[in-house]
């Protein structure tokens, strides 16, 4: 079986660069890894520039990537492939039968899951992986889980098993404590699946599946909380009945659910101080006077009266936050509004000048993994720090791809 892949929602490329271990020197990007891709397909339909696609194909070519909106693709034509990957959206999964029942489902469209789940039925790829936000576990709020519950029942219409993972990447050893679902899926044709299929629940989760190799847990007692998705008649009536209580890992066999908290066993701390830039950086990163004192308050402890639209009053309470930030530990999660005079935008201390700065979109870079100037494509800093608040940690694809490589090779 060949390494090869297809990159959905692609991004900048993280998932590339994770899997070959991507490098930017003299502005040409090396590829050290043994995957090849295939296809990729990134298209941003709230904009009309395409800066995503723009940085991607600068830094990877343009011949094998797409610039056309995902359901507009024959997935037909996608080439065969080894590993799918994808960073989709998180988006509300309801669907529900049309009155006649003659036009199928309705309330896929525009929904990104329903473009890898047409990519699933056609192309079967034997290997899936995937990105989303963690609160994918939880939704929809009034009927918890049944989202996630609409994606596994997707792979098992398809023929897959699947294992997940809440991954923090901040507890294994990498620059940013950002937290983020991932999920393994593997077709029934498959090695793996057979291997997995003797394996006890319990012992894939705690010490024998793929994610656990490279991101170890504490062990524990605690049960596994059960519950099926193969008893529903179809994806309306999942949408319509299915919860459940999804923890942070957990696997998927044949339809049953498995599921269980765990913790990260790992004292790997990568401080914040080891991303700075050490030469000099431009003035307008550093914070003036007005901004020192909005930053100040922003971070502050507060507890502000406020009214409910019932006329009802309370208080709006905030914790304080480090100011600037604790360069001893890893970077918090970055967001897409990261640099804008917000409460969750970074400031630390200046290598050089020891003066309070703005992060420069090369040190949210690192903080993501990212080759330095990876994004330096012609884009504003604006931009660039959107797509970095936007992108995956590429040092957790990069533990992942080691599994991988080993499973792939197995299968020869």
């Amino acid at each position: 079986m060949k390494k090869t892949m297809v990159e959905l929602f692609a991004g900048v490329g993280g998932f590339r660069c994770g899997l070959n271990h991507v490098e930017l020197k003299g502005g040409k990007t090396i590829e050290n890894g043994n995957w090849k891709c295939l296809w990729a397909n990134q298209w941003e339909p709230a904009t009309k520039s395409q800066e995503a696609y723009d940085c991607y194909a600068t830094r990877f070519g343009a011949e094998d990537v797409s610039n056309v909106d995902i359901f507009e693709v024959d997935k037909h034509d996608i080439p065969d492939h080894t590993l799918l990957v994808g960073g989709f959206p998180c988006q509300d999964y309801s669907v529900a039968q049309t009155l006649s029942n003659s036009k199928g489902i309705e309330g896929k469209k525009g929904v990104l899951w329903w473009a890898i789940e047409e990519t699933l039925a056609i192309k079967k790829p034997p290997f899936v992986l995937l990105e989303n936000v963690d609160r994918l576990l939880l939704s929809p709020a009034k009927q918890r889980g049944r989202d996630f519950g609409m994606i596994l029942r997707s792979f098992y219409e398809n023929g897959y098993d699947v294992e997940w993972r809440v991954i923090n990447a901040g507890e294994y050893g990498l620059p940013q404590k950002r937290r983020r679902i991932y999920i393994f899926a593997y077709h029934k044709s498959t090695k793996y699946y057979k291997k997995i299929q003797k394996i006890s629940n319990y012992d894939v989760i705690f010490s024998k599946g793929m994610f656990v190799q490279q991101f170890p847990i504490k062990q524990s007692n605690e049960e596994l909380t059960k519950s099926s998705i193969a008893e529903y008649k179809d994806l309306v009536e999942v949408s319509n009945l299915f919860k459940c209580n999804f923890y942070n890992a957990g696997i998927m066999k044949d339809g049953g659910i498995y599921t269980v908290k765990v913790k990260a066993d790992s004292n790997l701390v990568y401080p914040l101080r080891n991303i700075r830039e050490e030469e000099s950086v431009d003035e307008k990163y550093f914070l003036s006077k007005e901004q020192i004192e909005k930053f100040t308050f922003l971070k502050d402890r507060k507890k502000i009266p406020r009214v409910k639209p019932n006329g009802e009053p309370y208080f709006y309470s905030e914790g304080a936050m480090p100011f600037p930030d604790n360069l001893d530990a890893p970077a918090r999660t970055m967001l897409t509004s990261e640099s804008g005079i917000s409460r969750t935008t970074h400031v630390i201390e200046d290598f050089k000048t020891k003066k309070p700065r703005l992060l420069t979109p090369k040190e949210c870079e690192r903080i993501n993994g990212f080759p330095d100037d990876w994004t330096n494509t012609g884009m504003s800093d604006k931009r660039r720090y959107f797509m970095m608040g936007n992108a995956l940690v590429v040092g957790v694809i990069k533990k992942i791809g080691v599994e991988l490589e080993k499973i792939i090779d197995n299968e020869n």
